[in-house]
């Protein structure tokens, strides 16, 4: 999210933070198994470039069994649920971004680009290539950054995990915010879902309004969950803000939602913001 967006507030101070535990298990979302995969939905894998989304992968973890583990040491070296290339806002080309997640040694990469999911076919293709020349490379999940309004602030919404094939998201692709309906908050998480994915609120202490009055409205929507480990104070090496992240989590686990990562990347570098 770019520093000037209308409802970003200015960033809490650092504090030493503590690990947190993983997130207790939560109900499935709608359309879901309970283990979290949407029955026989395929999911991103090594092995197919553009048409990689109509193609399964050996069994592993659903994405929300993934998130249900994430804790305050998960990002950037082992997940992340929030960057950005040149087909949006970021700096950095798909190919890049796939190399520099290889070398990172992600386990988990999901590409969410603002309104657009064009990075995905080439991202894709960008770990095929590491991956047949025998480096080990991350889950690709589906991935797309959202502007919408909820309780009248304007926020974003990290789908995760969706079928970017599905007609319903259509007016999310179009490289800018929708008006009208659209632009309302149950309406991105109705169909984030019909098209089988999970909708999290991003960056939830970056809004004018408190992100717990945010957190509660988007739990009453029926969101999936919320970014939990963020760095609000863009450190010189990326870290969760203390005391911030670790509330927000709290509230997420009594909420029963999930918690995600993401650096946020929008400069040359994958591991910061």
């Amino acid at each position: 999210m770019p520093a000037g967006a209308a409802c970003a507030k200015r960033p809490p101070p650092r504090l030493p933070v503590a690990e947190m535990a993983p997130a207790p298990r939560r109900p499935s979302s709608p359309g879901r198994s309970e283990s979290g995969q949407r029955p026989g939905a395929p999911r991103l894998g090594v092995g197919g470039g553009a048409e990689a989304a109509s193609r399964p992968v050996a069994p592993g973890l659903s994405l929300v069994e993934v998130l249900q583990g994430v804790h305050g040491g998960s990002c950037p070296g082992e997940l992340n649920f929030h960057c950005h290339t040149l087909h949006s806002d970021g700096s950095l080309r798909p190919e890049q971004l796939a190399s520099q997640a290889v070398a990172q040694g992600l386990r988990h990469l999901a590409v969410t680009d603002h309104h657009s999911t064009e990075a995905l076919a080439p991202v894709q293709q960008g770990l095929e290539q590491l991956a047949e020349q025998g480096q080990a490379v991350p889950q690709l999940w589906s991935g797309i950054e959202i502007s919408c309004l909820l309780e009248g602030c304007l926020v974003h919404v990290l789908g995760l995990d969706f079928d970017p094939r599905d007609p319903a998201l259509m007016p999310y692709r179009q490289g800018q915010a929708p008006v009208g309906p659209e632009l309302k908050a149950e309406e991105v998480v109705k169909r984030l879902h019909g098209a089988g994915g999970l909708a999290l609120l991003a960056h939830p202490a970056r809004y004018r309004k408190p992100f717990a009055l945010l957190i509660d409205a988007a739990a009453a929507l029926g969101f999936d969950g919320a970014e939990a480990y963020y760095d609000y104070a863009m450190a010189p090496r990326w870290q969760p803000t203390p005391l911030v992240c670790e509330a927000i989590a709290n509230q997420l686990d009594q909420l029963g939602l999930l918690r995600s990562c993401g650096t946020d990347s929008h400069g040359l570098q994958l591991g910061g913001r």
